[in-house]
């Protein structure tokens, strides 16, 4: 220990980091102003321009692309540098909501940072299985009457050929003037009722729900027509074991987790505030109590006229 303290080198590196804490303590003011003024840029932005070119243009930027990438970047802090001094963040709606948005996005996170245990998953979708139920869906073919073309004649030329399609089966072969061109699909394989209710509207979708099965049957009215159905295959709604979709589970469960954490953390900080409010014109006379947080959360505003 004594040798090490006899070298010169270890006398020189004491004497330089005294001098540099003397100068750091003496001029803190002049160091910040010139940190200020610099821009420093780190490898992982550098790398980061890198993987932003390659991803849109799929090859690696040239030295000069690459420069004017770094030169952009350089343009966007500088510039938003300037803005700051000169205050053009006070005020502005856009700079507010993207400030908010950010903070909302930091509460979030702060859930998805933590890994659920399986455990912890299985509990949660035995409370919320109704979010995962699988609807019934069927699976059939119709044939079309068109109003435009048939007018007031659509649902009875419809009922018609119902009565001869009674015991046919499903690939019956009609003269083509039977029914008419649907602009859409003649057969539709595993379908739910919500997708059906959207394709037709809501009527069909729930009439074909209750179909039976290996028969025609109608008239059926949509958004487009009349129609007649063949159902020939029902799958049944069924809840699905954990196991199947565990991953759907998981991002279920995240999701809530982040509201959760944001109404936490958005409480928190509204709990900081007072919330001053006008009164109307014909009450600007009278005294009113400002509304706090807690006033606001239970649905009574009041306010102090300004």
């Amino acid at each position: 220990m004594k040798c090490l303290l006899r070298e010169p080198l270890i006398h020189f590196l004491l004497i330089g980091a005294a001098l540099f804490a003397a100068y750091r303590y003496l001029q803190p003011a002049r160091s910040a102003t010139s940190s200020s003024k610099e821009i420093q840029l780190s490898l992982d932005e550098l790398a980061q321009l890198t993987v932003l070119f390659q991803s849109q243009w799929r090859r690696d930027p040239t030295t000069e692309e690459f420069g004017r990438l770094v030169e952009q970047r350089v343009q966007s802090e500088v510039l938003y540098r300037e803005a700051l001094a000169m205050g053009l963040n006070q005020n502005d709606e856009i700079v507010k909501r993207r400030m908010a948005q950010k903070m909302q996005f930091l509460a979030e996170d702060v859930a998805a940072a933590r890994e659920p245990t399986t455990g912890e998953l299985k509990a949660w979708y035995v409370k919320n299985t109704d979010k995962f139920a699988m609807p019934k869906r069927v699976s059939f073919r119709h044939l079309y009457f068109s109003p435009d073309r048939r007018g007031n004649h659509a649902r009875d030329d419809a009922a018609k050929l119902l009565a001869q399609l009674t015991g046919q089966p499903q690939e019956v072969k009609l003269p083509e003037s039977s029914a008419d061109p649907f602009m859409f699909q003649e057969y539709y394989r595993d379908r739910a009722p919500d997708y059906l209710g959207k394709e037709f509207g809501p009527r069909f979708g729930l009439s074909v729900e209750k179909l039976p099965e290996g028969s025609w049957q109608g008239p059926i009215e949509s958004g487009f027509g009349w129609h007649l159905v063949f159902v020939d295959t029902v799958i049944p709604g069924r809840v699905p074991e954990f196991e199947e979709i565990e991953a759907d589970v998981k991002t279920a469960w995240l999701s809530e987790q982040k509201t959760l954490a944001w109404d936490k953390a958005y409480k928190e900080m509204r709990a900081k505030y007072t919330v001053l409010l006008p009164k109307p014109p014909d009450q600007a006379g009278a005294a009113a109590p400002s509304a706090k947080s807690g006033a606001v959360a239970s649905g009574s505003t009041s306010g102090r006229a300004q």
